[in-house]
């Protein structure tokens, strides 16, 4: 009988929403109680991060499974240093703090999809000789800073097409294009219809998903919302407007994960029959709600890595920009752990440390801005809001090597 009972890692969330992002410091304390004094070849904490996607496709013969993985953060802490002779540990409770900062590097939010995830996990690892391994995880959700744009929340976006030279055309206007979920969205859309068909103005809220794995892709569309307007008649001009909220429940935008990408968008666009529907996209960013504020541009500066506990070291390469800003936390001593005791064990720190651009017209459409819908009244120009995609993007426990 195993003599490690109660075996419990635990930390402290660095802020009320109990997310980490970059910056942030994770301190924390692995518990256990043996019931007799133990030797143990060394006891361990560790932080990762890691994408994993895998799917299906075709039947039968033919049928193939992709796979590919990404590892975003691996720091560890040896609470009780390496030592295949052993080291006495003592009959009853047993209380070993640790420390970690999250280094300033450009990681994916945490995701669960079909057929995909992005995952972040506490592990603390307990090894005896010629015993098996004692492992405890707890997940963690990270948030991704990767995405902010101070100060472009209520950048508003605009676009137009028509159709058949000119008999239909359509201006619209979002109000926003970087949102948190819950948000509520303003469209506005201008249509003067010189046709002899009716046409109905809609509007959708779309979510898409893309997965990559060898060289392949398989791609998740999702429709979040749906509005329509009236039908507007032959020889009309009309104004239609709604009101757009993201899910509460919505994923946030992914753009940094080289497996896995999250992208949302609003298509504003006219229903004719037996035709092709002219429309306008605007892509959104979706940020965790916890980061409004920093998106919205208050003050922030730059966080100097390693201003907590010990020092962190880690296998990435550093980023190939400099790090974006984050706000200032507080010095060392936050949470109320102090400095190791030198009475006990050492504890050593090493780590392994879209957007969406205009389409091209189908046939028969153009994206050049209508005429004047009338007298002095020009409609919103197009404006080309956002760089070309990043095509970037976990599995856990022991589905990876320690």
């Amino acid at each position: 009988m195993s003599p490690i009972k109660d075996f419990i890692v635990s930390y402290e969330a660095p802020n009320e929403k109990g997310f980490i992002s970059q910056g942030d410091t994770i301190a924390g304390t692995v518990t256990f109680t043996l019931t007799k004094e133990t030797e143990l070849k060394v006891l361990v904490v560790k932080v990762k991060g890691n994408a994993r996607v895998h799917w299906t496709e075709g039947t039968g013969d033919r049928r193939k499974s992709r796979t590919a993985h990404r590892r975003y953060l691996k720091l560890k802490e040896y609470l009780v240093p390496e030592n295949d002779k052993g080291t006495a540990l003592p009959k009853g409770a047993n209380c070993f703090k640790f420390r970690f900062t999250i280094p300033q590097e450009d990681m994916p939010s945490s995701f669960k999809g079909l057929h995909g995830r992005i995952v972040y996990m506490l592990e603390a690892k307990m090894s005896r000789s010629w015993r098996p391994s004692s492992v405890v995880q707890k997940e963690l959700k990270f948030v991704s800073k990767s995405l902010l744009h101070p100060g472009s929340v209520m950048c508003p976006q605009s676009g137009s097409v028509e159709k058949d030279k000119g008999e239909v055309q359509m201006s619209a206007t979002v109000n926003m294009k970087v949102c948190s979920p819950g948000d509520t969205l303003t469209v506005v859309a201008k249509i003067r219809n010189s046709s002899s068909k009716k046409l109905k103005p809609k509007v959708s809220l779309q979510q898409r998903i893309v997965y990559r794995a060898e060289a392949c892709t398989d791609v998740s569309d999702l429709r979040l919302y749906k509005m329509e307007g009236d039908t507007i008649t032959s020889g009309s001009e009309e104004t239609f407007s709604c009101q757009v909220k993201i899910p509460g429940d919505a994923n946030c935008t992914i753009q940094n994960c080289e497996i896995l990408s999250v992208e949302h968008y609003v298509k504003v666009y006219l229903d004719i029959s037996f035709a092709i529907d002219p429309e306008v996209k605007f892509p959104l960013v979706v940020i965790h709600s916890s980061l409004a504020a920093l998106q919205s541009g208050q003050a922030v500066g730059p966080y100097p890595a390693g201003a907590f506990g010990a020092p962190t070291y880690t296998d990435f390469p550093p980023p190939a920009f400099p790090p974006g800003p984050y706000p200032v936390l507080a010095g060392p001593g936050a949470y109320g752990y102090p400095a190791p005791d030198p009475s006990q064990h050492a504890n050593m720190t090493s780590g392994y440390n879209n957007q969406w651009p205009q389409p091209a017209a189908p046939y028969g459409f153009s994206n050049a801005a209508p005429p004047p819908f009338q007298q002095g009244t020009e409609p919103p120009p197009y404006m080309s809001l956002f760089s070309p995609p990043q095509d970037d993007l976990g599995r856990t426990g022991s589905d990876y090597k320690n």
